[in-house]
């Protein structure tokens, strides 16, 4: 049976106990478990489904239930992000996703909270005491309905335009199980597919499409109906939910969620992107 899921820590959990070409390691932090899952061959990539690379899961409580004192929380998500890129160079962050449907609009808000940077130089840098930022670009490119665009053809525009070290690429997920939602952060640097948490493949952000290295970032918000179904019950006639393999379900408090999880994805990209500056500094010019 295919589940959909998007977190490479469940693909790994379905393939069974087959660990040739993977590497799986956990550890935890402020009451945060954190999995390095590594892809390492094309045997291994070919059974877990997802491409070669490094998967960072960060699972804490519900976003949702949980929102004091995040500052630990940003901080251990920066340090994954700043991990994965490289020290230098240019950055360009695309928020993915469609702002009128809050369950795929995790990407646009975070990038709205991400500081764009690029255009504060010279003088104004020096005058405003900001000097020490490191260029960023921030873009929330809109869906192929409503511009007629694929976002990889805007963003490989962007790169040949303004050749930044690295794409930060912020997308909704779609996870196995209902744990999962509102309270996992994956990072990888294999990049991300846009509209996959709801089966619309496109145009894959990666390294071999980009020319640049990727990451991408994302929270799951929605289940597929089968693979929840499937999940919850032992046993299930498979013509059960055949008709049914384009529902997904979202948590009842996904405004919360995804306001919550943009915060806390576009502050650690702050973070993760501005060292020079710390925390306190960069929450005030965003607030």
């Amino acid at each position: 049976m295919n589940f959909r899921t998007d977190l490479a820590i469940e693909s790994h959990e379905i393939s069974g106990s087959d660990t040739e070409g993977i590497s799986f390691e956990s550890d935890n932090r402020c009451g945060m478990k954190i999995h390095r899952l590594s892809i390492r061959t094309d045997r291994a990539q070919k059974r877990l489904g997802k491409p070669k690379g490094k998967y960072i899961t960060i699972s804490s409580l519900p976003l949702t239930d949980n929102f004091r004192d995040i500052r630990e929380q940003i901080m251990t998500v920066a340090d994954e992000i700043s991990s994965l890129i490289p020290e230098k160079g240019d950055a360009l962050i695309i928020g993915i996703g469609n702002t009128d449907i809050t369950s795929d609009s995790l990407g646009p808000f975070s990038a709205s909270c991400v500081i764009a940077t690029r255009h504060i130089r010279g003088e104004l840098a020096r005058s405003t005491g900001l000097s020490l930022l490191r260029p960023a670009a921030v873009l929330s490119p809109g869906v192929l309905g409503k511009t007629g665009i694929e976002t990889g053809e805007i963003v490989l525009s962007l790169i040949r335009s303004i050749s930044p070290s690295v794409v930060i690429a912020v997308d909704s997920l779609a996870s196995k199980s209902v744990s999962h939602l509102g309270r996992t952060i994956q990072i990888s640097d294999s990049g991300i597919s846009p509209g996959s948490g709801i089966g619309n493949n496109r145009l894959s952000l990666n390294r071999k499409s980009l020319g640049v290295p990727v990451i991408g970032i994302g929270i799951p918000t929605v289940v597929d109906a089968y693979t929840l179904v499937s999940d919850l019950c032992d046993e299930m006639p498979a013509k059960t939910f055949d008709n049914e393999r384009n529902l997904v379900v979202t948590p009842k408090e996904i405004d919360l969620l995804v306001e919550r999880g943009s915060k806390i994805i576009g502050m650690a990209i702050n973070c993760a992107l501005q060292k020079s500056y710390s925390f306190e500094d960069l929450a005030a010019l965003i607030s």
